[in-house]
């Protein structure tokens, strides 16, 4: 699948506010079920961001894990309104996609379908364009099979990908996806949409969209680019 078409149908489609803070839309094509989650939109949404100490997902003995607080409040609101969507028979493939704030409500939602829709665990992608870090604590193996298919998209050395920081114990979970020039002293600015759109056709038109098949952990590996150009990473994580 092409990176750069899906970010800007994440961009431009119509979304519906649940709640205080969770902007989200839903399409259907056939079998297949889209969802998208927007960047942040407003003060509410700023509020979610900043509250980022630690808080139980579940807590379920050996699988129990910790997410961001201000996320996993959005995404509780989010939960019932597409809970009916996903537990449709009828769907069979999942494409979860969200930018920013909504990179991280898709990661929280990649989670839910896999744990809700077995049946669709190699059939489930999910896309956190600028995501910042959700996860916290120990990423045990029983967990991170969970986001074997999300990707966490980086271009370059956006800032908000590195959020929260690690020394607060937050980590991405998936494969780190980098796009873009990795050395650009831009930290804000490559998180601008544009700048986003840019790196992401330059790597549809070098390399074929990253496989949505199951990945095991092994190091980082660097990809062919053309000369002239940065190379392109992807890090299980």
């Amino acid at each position: 699948m092409e990176l750069a078409p899906l970010f800007s149908q994440c961009l431009s489609i119509p979304y519906r506010r649940v709640g205080v803070a969770a902007d989200y839309a839903l399409q259907k094509d056939r079998g297949t079920l889209f969802l998208f989650f927007q960047a942040s939109n407003g003060a509410e949404d700023w509020k979610s961001n900043l509250d980022f100490p630690a808080k139980p997902y579940r807590r379920m003995g050996q699988t129990a894990w910790f997410a961001h607080r201000g996320f996993l409040r959005v995404w509780r609101e989010l939960e019932g309104e597409l809970s009916g969507a996903v537990s449709d028979r009828n769907v069979q493939r999942v494409v979860i996609v969200g930018y920013s704030h909504g990179g991280a409500l898709a990661l929280l939602c990649h989670e839910y379908v896999w744990y809700h829709r077995p049946d669709l665990r190699d059939r489930l992608e999910g896309y956190g364009f600028g995501c910042p870090r959700v996860f916290w604590g120990l990423r045990r193996k029983s967990l991170r099979r969970r986001w074997e298919r999300f990707f966490v998209i980086r271009n370059g050395n956006d800032l908000v990908t590195h959020l929260p920081p690690l020394l607060f114990g937050y980590r991405h979970v998936g494969t780190l996806l980098r796009v873009g020039v990795p050395t650009d002293p831009s930290l804000i600015g490559a998180h601008y949409p544009q700048r986003i759109l840019l790196a992401l056709e330059e790597y549809d038109s070098r390399l074929p969209a990253p496989s949505p098949a199951p990945r095991t952990y092994r190091p980082r590996r660097r990809l062919a680019s053309k000369k002239g150009t940065s190379p392109i990473t992807a890090e299980p994580l």
